[in-house]
């Protein structure tokens, strides 16, 4: 079961009477420039995120609830999302209002579960509603089939963004061994998940992999060396060797930004298929990446897709001539309503434009739309 569709209403550059449905395929390209509302969908997802965990109230006190409701609450007192869900069998849907408290705070004022079977036997759907009033998703202690389900899927979105290579950044520091169950938002324990893989008879051949396409984008790059911290068996470093053949090891520090966020992309998106999240959501992953790291990049996100669904947002025409239209979402302002637009483009209209031009040409020319 795939996450098909996502409909908001009232979430920061949305507006809250019509709001905005974003389809979604195994792979999802939002094109737009700066401010067009790209990243308010990964903010999003990183809400969904907390909300499954039951920390919506520490993600709410984090960014303010009035920050999170378009134009604030004295204009908007509630935003609502649903989250449509498919396999061949089934359709599941998972609707959400959130609405706002004194002190600066949101409520769940409606939560609805709809399963719809899709067999001749079973031609209308199953509803029932989990409750309001709460602070927290009543979905985690509901122990209704679907509801199971849903969380379990829900569980399985995962946001992730590696720009933070400053010096005192997680992904450079050393990190506890054992902390390799998934790899983290931020890259901090890259270290330590590359390490279980390198070890595991199970998994090393995804090391060996992921190690080939660093390779392709660093030539100099030989190995990581993964062996715990000579004074603390418990941590372990992001150390590595060069291909020269010289014993002389280096840190996580001598590595460019570039290298290590695409270090840690290769990670996320060629580990094994069974430690894939379900969804993965990535905000601007070409940033600080060679062009030809970046058509790399691309082809690791296609080679994903095979075991799970990828959203990504981008403004770098590079990375977007390296996919299809069908993939592209393109994200604008309507000055008009003041809000975010998500348009999904239409292949027959734009024929005899690409015939001619690549996507990236056409962005440029603002055929697409997306321009500011």
């Amino acid at each position: 079961m795939k996450l098909r569709n996502v409909h908001i209403k009232g979430y920061k550059s949305i507006d809250a009477e019509t709001g905005q449905s974003i389809p979604l395929g195994d792979l999802t390209v939002m094109l737009g420039a700066n401010g067009s509302g790209k990243s308010n969908i990964i903010s999003f997802f990183k809400m969904l995120n907390f909300m499954t965990t039951g920390a919506l109230q520490q993600y709410v006190g984090r960014y303010g609830a009035n920050s999170l409701l378009f134009y604030g609450a004295r204009q908007t007192e509630s935003m609502a999302f649903r989250l449509g869900f498919e396999s061949d069998t089934a359709r599941d849907t998972y609707e959400v209002r959130l609405s706002y408290g004194l002190p600066d705070r949101l409520f769940i004022s409606g939560e609805k579960v709809t399963y719809h079977k899709t067999d001749p036997y079973t031609p209308q759907p199953q509803e029932y509603c989990l409750g309001a009033g709460s602070a927290e998703s009543g979905l985690s202690n509901d122990s209704r089939p679907t509801s199971k389900v849903l969380r379990g899927l829900l569980s399985g979105i995962r946001t992730y963004q590696f720009h933070d290579t400053s010096d005192t950044a997680k992904i450079k520091d050393r990190g506890y061994v054992d902390d390799a169950r998934y790899l983290r938002s931020d890259g901090g324990n890259l270290a330590a998940f590359l390490k279980m893989m390198k070890e595991s008879q199970q998994y090393r051949q995804y090391y060996a992999r992921i190690i080939r396409h660093i390779r392709a984008v660093m030539p100099q790059f030989g190995d990581f060396e993964l062996h715990t911290l000579s004074g603390n068996r418990d941590y372990v470093r992001l150390n590595w060797k060069d291909n020269s053949g010289n014993d002389y090891l280096f840190g996580p520090d001598q590595l460019s930004d570039g290298s290590l966020r695409f270090m840690a992309l290769a990670t996320l998106l060629l580990q094994p298929p069974e430690l894939l999240p379900s969804f993965i959501v990535l905000d601007e992953p070409e940033l600080g990446l060679h062009p030809a790291a970046v058509a790399e990049l691309a082809g690791i996100v296609r080679l994903a897709t095979q075991n799970t669904q990828v959203l990504l947002a981008t403004q770098s025409t590079r990375l977007v001539d390296e996919f299809l239209l069908e993939h592209l979402i393109v994200v604008e302002r309507d000055e008009g309503r003041q809000c975010s637009v998500f348009k999904k483009l239409d292949a027959e209209q734009l024929h005899e434009w690409l015939e001619r031009y690549s996507l990236s040409e056409l962005w440029e020319k603002n055929v697409l739309g997306g321009q500011p």
